[in-house]
């Protein structure tokens, strides 16, 4: 039985409804997917699903998630919307303000656009946003995999120089129902001040959670690879990139490299 039940993390709860009706289950393909079944069925906005394991965990841009059990946090979230779908995928990047700031509990850390979490220079958070419906109404599945007691063996070996956990960032085990909590906490302060104020205080904390602005990157964007200077992230989450001709360029989809680190 995982230790990632309703009754294990009530006690770190501090939410109106996020994560207040929780599904937790020992393994699962995908909680996304689990979740997208629940939200088809009528699950209320706040819905949380959990696994222990999963056997098909995915990431962004199609990449799987190594999942083992009994280590790490595995949760999807679903959020019901009617703000228009233009404005949806700042949800990915509120995310990882709010992921960010749990982690920093545990030890230092710091978001890799667009909400990749690094500690100890290594990834240690994926964060992926799946929508459905329109304008008058929609459904975003927000999955947060969180690696926290992973030890490097449990990775695949292409990933052991990129990949690392809170406890081998912060040299202790971390108890995984309080970093659940705490983290469904945040995620639903930063969404309500987001449906509150709008992106503008989420952009101004992901400038103070990153270590990116000033550095080069190569951008690996739909059909071309981009190198430049970021500049900044712009007030609809948009990167920002000052290229080598001295031009602008936004990115709004792409994977991220660090030239000179991850």
């Amino acid at each position: 039985m995982t230790d990632l039940t309703a009754a294990a993390i009530a006690p770190h709860l501090r939410t109106a409804w996020l994560g207040r009706e929780l599904h937790s289950f020992a393994e699962l393909d995908s909680t996304n997917t689990t979740a997208r079944e629940l939200a088809k069925a009528g699950a209320a906005h706040g819905t949380a699903v959990i696994a222990d394991a999963q056997r098909r965990g995915r990431g962004r841009l199609g990449r799987a998630w190594a999942s083992p059990a009994g280590k790490n946090l595995y949760l999807s979230v679903v959020l019901r919307s009617d703000l228009p779908l233009s404005r949806l995928a700042e949800i990915s990047l509120l995310a990882g303000v709010a992921t960010c700031e749990t982690v920093r509990e545990w030890c230092a850390a710091e978001i890799k656009w667009p909400n990749d979490i690094l500690a100890g220079g290594r990834k240690v958070v994926g964060i992926l946003a799946e929508m459905d419906g329109s304008d008058a109404g929609a459904v975003v599945v927000l999955g947060i995999g969180v690696n926290l007691n992973a030890e490097l063996a449990d990775f695949p070996e292409e990933l052991r120089e990129k990949a690392g956990s809170l406890r081998l960032a912060g040299g202790a085990l971390v108890d995984r129902a309080a970093f659940t909590g705490r983290l469904l906490n945040n995620l639903e302060l930063r969404y309500e001040q987001w449906r509150r104020g709008g992106f503008a205080p989420i952009a101004a904390a992901w400038r103070g959670l990153t270590a990116l602005i000033g550095r080069r990157i190569r951008i690996q964007e739909p059909g071309a690879i981009v190198e430049g200077t970021v500049i900044d992230i712009a007030e609809d989450g948009a990167l920002r990139v000052r290229l080598a001709g001295g031009e602008e360029h936004r990115v709004v989809a792409g994977d991220v490299t660090v030239l000179d680190g991850y």
